[in-house]
């Protein structure tokens, strides 16, 4: 392995993790409606738990609600049965087979706890890309131990590694910003 396959690795790895934290933020409920909100929700079709966008239609009714239409009719009691059994804390009202959440107005209170989850993913995510910068880091000095690569080498692949995590905490600081400042628009 050389110094710029682990420079590779290493900068793959920091964007796998500032997406991991993208994907992990859209689920953080913001002021607006949006589908991603219910992605994770898995419901029990015929035994097997599928997502909830394999049994059913998800929308975006207005700013502040979702309109579930399930495909089949005999489905509306196990989606409800699903949200109301998920983490988002939302009471699904039904009329015939379509299925309507929504979803409050959000506190300044709840907001400032939100924003708190926020930041702690985002420093979750830092953690991990120094972790990967510490693996890069230690790849290299291997590489040295095994007289592969010079001293010299070593210390410009630690600056370059330097720079990769830089630039992926950045990455991280602003998707935290941007979804803080989705939490905090009324």
């Amino acid at each position: 392995m050389s110094i710029n396959d682990i420079k590779k690795d290493a900068q793959t790895r920091m964007a796998k993790s500032v997406e991991a934290l993208r994907h992990t933020l859209v689920k953080v409920r913001t002021g607006r409606a949006s589908t991603a909100l219910v992605d994770h929700i898995k419901v029990d079709y015929y035994g097997s738990d599928m997502p909830l966008s394999q049994v059913a239609s998800v929308a975006v009714a207005d700013a502040r609600s979702l309109v579930i239409t399930p495909w089949e009719k005999q489905m509306v009691a196990p989606i409800e049965k699903a949200i109301l059994a998920s983490d988002l804390g939302l009471t699904p009202n039904t009329a015939g087979t379509v299925i309507r959440l929504n979803l409050p107005a959000l506190t300044e209170e709840r907001r400032k706890e939100l924003t708190k989850v926020v930041h702690a993913e985002g420093e979750d995510s830092k953690v991990a890309i120094r972790n990967i910068r510490r693996d890069a880091n230690q790849q290299v000095k291997e590489l040295l131990k095994e007289k592969l690569v010079t001293e010299d080498d070593v210390r410009r692949s630690e600056d370059d590694i330097q720079k990769i995590t830089d630039a992926a905490v950045t990455d991280v600081d602003e998707v935290v910003k941007g979804k803080e400042a989705e939490l905090m628009a009324v």
